[in-house]
């Protein structure tokens, strides 16, 4: 079947970056990135409208899910590791790898059973909440989401509300790739974040790399629909002899090694970058 134009662009804007070393940017149009100013960032959802939009948020959020996996438009195939998840008591960060719009409720199905009826909370991009593209605008602003913000007083509320989230025993998933690059299959170089706020918090992460392989199913813009191994991995604990500095990039260092392993034994061959 012939690629459609939405897919042939997709792949050329990814070799494109791969080719460049630009493993953070963007692959594809997002929305406009507006300011999100503290007052409009109730992280903890301590007013009772959004207690009440959470809970109808996630039920709706099941809902629109569940009918893409009858669908099989979302399509999980196997769930590997999940004792690296249950032995880590208290509070925690997971590191996914980011190509779908799905891949935050894969993981979700893949906790959700051994959160002890805890949420997943998401952190993600300042547009994806002041300016969500449809039809996710609901669920960005209230399925349990810890947008980031290029606000300075909203990022203190931010850390603020990550301390004690983790502090309570909550689990924060954190994509460390940042950008989202459709059916991507290999790791990405990563950014700080995430581990930078495992050391400030004295948290351990435990990478999650999710593999691919293609279904008989084609999504609307042509890709074939992706079946997904889920690899949760063993955690990853910051070094309290190190550095600040030091102790973040050991536990990054760590994470993409574990996801490289992960990648180069469930694909047989080795990590190499522009090959598409």
């Amino acid at each position: 079947m012939k690629e459609s134009t939405r897919k042939s662009e997709i792949m050329k804007r990814i070799a494109k970056l791969e080719s460049k070393e630009l493993w953070s940017v963007d692959v594809e149009e997002d929305p406009e990135t507006y300011p999100l100013m503290p007052n409009k960032a109730d992280y903890l959802n301590k007013k009772l409208s959004n207690k009440i939009k959470n809970k109808i948020a996630n039920a709706a959020a099941t809902r629109f899910y569940d009918k893409m996996i009858d669908k099989r438009q979302l399509i999980i195939k196997k769930i590997c590791g999940i004792e690296n998840f249950t032995r880590v008591k208290g509070g925690k960060i997971v590191t996914c790898n980011h190509f779908s719009v799905c891949d935050n409720y894969a993981v979700w199905l893949a906790l959700r059973n051994h959160m002890e009826g805890k949420m997943l909370y998401k952190v993600i991009r300042e547009g994806n909440y002041t300016n969500p593209p449809k039809p996710f605008g609901f669920f960005m602003r209230h399925c349990n989401t810890l947008p980031l913000s290029s606000q300075p007083s909203t990022m203190k509320k931010f850390l603020q509300a990550v301390k004690t989230l983790l502090e309570r025993g909550e689990t924060i998933l954190i994509y460390p790739e940042q950008s989202m690059w459709r059916n991507y299959r290999k790791p990405r170089p990563l950014q700080d974040g995430a581990f930078t706020l495992a050391v400030r918090n004295k948290t351990p992460i435990v990478p999650i790399f999710i593999t691919m392989e293609d279904s008989d199913v084609l999504d609307a813009d042509g890709f074939l629909v992706q079946e997904y191994t889920i690899h949760i991995l063993p955690a990853i604990y910051p070094n309290a002899t190190l550095s600040s500095s030091n102790a973040k990039e050991k536990m990054k260092k760590e994470n993409y090694e574990a996801w490289t392993k992960v990648y180069e034994n469930f694909y047989n061959k080795p990590l190499v970058y522009d090959t598409l």
